[in-house]
């Protein structure tokens, strides 16, 4: 999808981006912190993740970005993350 920005004499297409490829995760004591590879960052409150809470700071840190940056894999707590579905920001109590 793309917008079309007039300038003096020609159009120029904008970026505007169709997809959400992770490059990294960070926590802090609230949120989890996925940093997108077009500067984007999704913030996202731990407490929807259970088992991403209860996990130590070390087991958060060993994640795995998996599908060219579409899902993330904690393989010592065994969850599994979309990043479609972080973008979504449905509560998972909300389900």
């Amino acid at each position: 999808m793309s917008t079309l920005v007039k300038t003096k004499t020609q159009f120029r297409r904008a970026f505007v981006p169709t997809t959400a490829i992770a490059k990294s995760v960070e926590f802090d004591s609230d949120m989890m912190h996925v940093f997108l590879t077009d500067g984007r960052i999704i913030s996202v409150p731990i407490i929807w993740f259970p088992q991403l809470q209860q996990a130590t700071s070390e087991e958060r840190e060993k994640y795995e970005i998996g599908g060219g940056g579409l899902s993330l894999h904690w393989p010592e707590i065994d969850e599994d993350l979309a990043v479609a579905n972080l973008m979504s920001g449905a509560d998972w109590k909300s389900t």
